[in-house]
């Protein structure tokens, strides 16, 4: 099983900045791409960055020049710069990641992010 562990959000103001982290912990074999995925109330779930277990990254359109993802290892981290009140929204984490049963998506219980003044 894997355990992913975000932290990091809270309540920001327009302009502001917040970092988010994911740690994955449990009894994986290896970790491949992690994302950062977010949801804001009654929108779908969306793709908000990822990167691969070699550091290629990409970005939703609406975030790019503002977010910066990156990873040491089997912890992630989004620095989310210029927040704007659409940011807000419950952030997750995923990992794709091996253990000895299957090769699978594995889900944090997401932290909140909310920008506003």
């Amino acid at each position: 099983q894997v355990q992913l562990v975000e932290s990091g959000g809270g309540l920001v103001q327009p302009g502001g900045s917040l970092r988010l982290s994911c740690a994955a912990s449990g009894s994986f074999l290896r970790i491949y791409t992690m994302g950062w995925y977010r949801q804001a109330p009654g929108k779908q779930r969306e793709l908000v960055a990822r990167i691969t277990s070699g550091t290629n990254t990409n970005y939703a359109d609406s975030v790019k020049g503002r977010f910066t993802i990156s990873r040491d290892y089997n912890t992630m981290y989004l620095q989310m710069n210029s927040l704007k009140p659409e940011d807000t929204a419950v952030y997750y984490c995923c990992a794709d990641s091996l253990t000895v049963l299957r090769r699978s998506d594995y889900w944090g219980q997401g932290t909140q992010v909310t920008v506003s003044s």
